[in-house]
């Protein structure tokens, strides 16, 4: 099968348009609100149409490359925990979420990804969302399928759990499953990393790398209203501090030959990650480009969607739309 086309909201850095174009699927159109983010997909995909609007905002009859397209995908600001849900704040990422699901009714794709928090999928409160989904999506014909998938098991070496929605029309959704894990052995950081932290001469890389034997835990793009860059809350920097990292803040370059790593000393004796070392992190390849200054580049790396997951959950749905056109009696959609 050849020729899937596909568009994309709320793009951000591109690491979910980026793992479907390796799967096979070409888009049309990208979605994102942030300028700097579209910096970034014009930057690295100069022949991608992009398109620099709120999702709230869009009107799709207004681009008619829209219509006919194989997939609608929207890795969506996270919606807030189940314990926050009803919070004012929420408001307009449930609205986000919403959009998405009416944005189906116009382009009538033949398949649909919304990616988002894993609580999404199964958490009680949640249940008032998944069924305003359920309703829009049966309306048109769609079945659902909900699961979580965790990127460290597609060679990404970072505990992130992701919350997904994938729904097709009959027969196809009975033919789709989730995609496989496609590693057998967890990437650790220090390998993922051993080699850029030794490029500016630091001799403890090697050291370095022996102690930050386990995946990354989850990097947090942060909010645009607060602070600098930093690798998350306190419990993800107590946990990056046992790697002997620094979560505080990103670094501009890598350590020089003369650094000492002393880590026992508290933050001034610790590593920092750079802003390229967070990509590798999140699985981008070394040759994507972010655009902005460093704590937009990190922001845009933390928020984004990993794209060797993105490539698998693709190709997962490329193998379900090939599927012959033979209803499967009985069949219903999941959850």
């Amino acid at each position: 099968m050849s020729g899937l086309r596909f568009v994309d909201v709320c793009t951000g850095a591109g690491g979910l348009a980026l793992g479907l174009e390796q799967a096979g699927f070409e888009p049309v159109l990208l979605l994102d609100k942030k300028p700097v983010a579209c910096d970034t997909l014009r930057m690295n995909r100069p022949a991608w149409q992009v398109l620099e609007s709120d999702l709230l905002d869009f009107i799709p009859s207004r681009h008619r490359e829209t219509y006919d397209v194989d997939l609608l995908s929207a890795g969506l600001p996270r919606v807030k925990s189940s314990a926050s849900v009803a919070r004012t704040e929420s408001e307009v990422e449930l609205r986000l979420l919403e959009a998405a699901v009416y944005l189906a009714h116009a382009v009538q794709p033949r398949a649909l990804i919304i990616e988002n928090v894993p609580e999404l999928v199964r958490a009680p409160d949640f249940e008032p969302v998944r069924g305003l989904i359920r309703k829009e999506l049966h309306h048109l014909g769609y079945s659902l399928r909900w699961f979580t998938l965790n990127a460290a098991d597609f060679g990404v070496p970072q505990e992130r759990k992701l919350g997904l929605l994938v729904a097709l029309k009959e027969p196809q959704c009975a033919a789709f499953h989730p995609p496989e894990p496609t590693v057998r052995e967890h990437l650790s950081v220090g390998r993922a990393l051993r080699h850029s932290m030794a490029e500016g001469g630091w001799r403890d890389a090697d050291r370095w790398a022996a102690q930050a034997n386990s995946v990354a835990p989850t990097l947090v793009g942060g909010s645009d209203r607060r602070g600098g860059a930093d690798l998350g809350p306190t419990g993800t920097k107590k946990a990056w501090a046992r790697m002997g990292v620094d979560g505080g803040t990103v670094a501009d370059s890598v350590p020089g030959p003369d650094f000492v790593w002393a880590p026992e000393t508290g933050r001034q004796g610790m590593v920092k990650i750079t802003t390229d070392q967070a990509a590798i992190l999140q699985g981008f390849p070394s040759d994507w480009r972010f655009a902005g200054k460093k704590t937009a580049r990190y922001r845009q790396i933390g928020h984004a969607f990993p794209p060797p997951v993105a490539r698998a959950l693709g190709l997962a749905i490329r193998t379900a739309l090939a599927a012959p056109a033979t209803p499967v009696a009985g069949y219903t959609s999941t959850l």
